[in-house]
């Protein structure tokens, strides 16, 4: 019971975050089960409900077939760095990892949020640039759990248009998650346990999710990335507070 008490509200918010900003979920709640948990087991906490909503955020709409070829490239050196960098987590400062994330998230957030006017890159720029941010961003999921630097940042950058970008998000966390999982069973931090109460946190979530969705079909587009960047930099904050030690 008391463990149900800890992941309902934590699900609630994190799926409340991600419906409005298109992302968010792992980081949230790995960031709040972190308070009473070690990092590896509020990362395997969070894969199921973090699986299951980005399935259905990758394919609800209608512009996969769009955005996939386009950004399958990213994906896919995401998905490669990432398994490899969770093989390496039980040797890792992991609370050092989250702050360093942290600050990289508030500083990504106030440049966007300072100059959003910089000229997104030209298509041959895109393509070779593209698989380098992917693997960068998949090993730091690797070692925290969040695939949201430069990840997001990137999918920004590059101009997809708003349901892309979140259909494009959730696709990326599914196919990362994936590997995060196989790399932490093969480390032996996947115990069955914590994935059957993982799945205490699938109703929260996808509750959360859905009242976000609403207020985020509410935005025009220049306000919804204002609020994809603001939620970087706050999600940034807590991170960089709680891996310093200053919470």
């Amino acid at each position: 019971m008391a463990d149900l008490l800890l992941i309902l509200p934590v699900f609630l918010i994190a799926g409340l975050v991600k419906g409005v900003a298109g992302f968010g979920l792992p980081t949230v709640s790995i960031a709040l089960l972190a308070l009473m948990r070690p990092l590896p087991e509020a990362m395997a906490l969070m894969l199921v409900p973090s699986l299951a909503t980005n399935l259905w955020q990758a394919f609800a709409g209608g512009t996969l077939r769009q955005v996939a070829p386009r950004i399958g490239p990213f994906l896919a050196c995401a998905a490669i760095a990432c398994f490899i960098a969770a093989g390496l987590l039980a040797r890792a400062d992991v609370a050092l990892l989250s702050g360093l994330l942290g600050v990289m998230l508030v500083a990504s957030a106030s440049l966007a949020l300072a100059a959003p006017s910089l000229p997104a890159p030209a298509p041959r720029t895109e393509r070779w640039l593209a698989p380098p941010m992917g693997a960068v961003s998949g090993a730091i999921a690797g070692l925290t759990g969040s695939f949201l630097v430069p990840a997001a940042s990137w999918l920004q950058a590059i101009r997809l248009p708003r349901e892309q970008f979140v259909q494009g998000f959730g696709l990326g966390v599914v196919l990362v998650n994936g590997a995060l999982a196989a790399g932490l069973a093969g480390g032996g931090m996947l115990p069955a346990e914590l994935g059957l109460a993982s799945l205490a946190g699938l109703v929260p979530a996808f509750a959360g999710m859905a009242l976000g969705r609403r207020v985020r079909l509410r935005l025009d587009e220049a306000a919804f990335r204002r609020v994809v960047q603001v939620a970087l930099g706050l999600l940034g904050l807590w991170l960089a507070l709680r891996g310093f030690g200053l919470t």
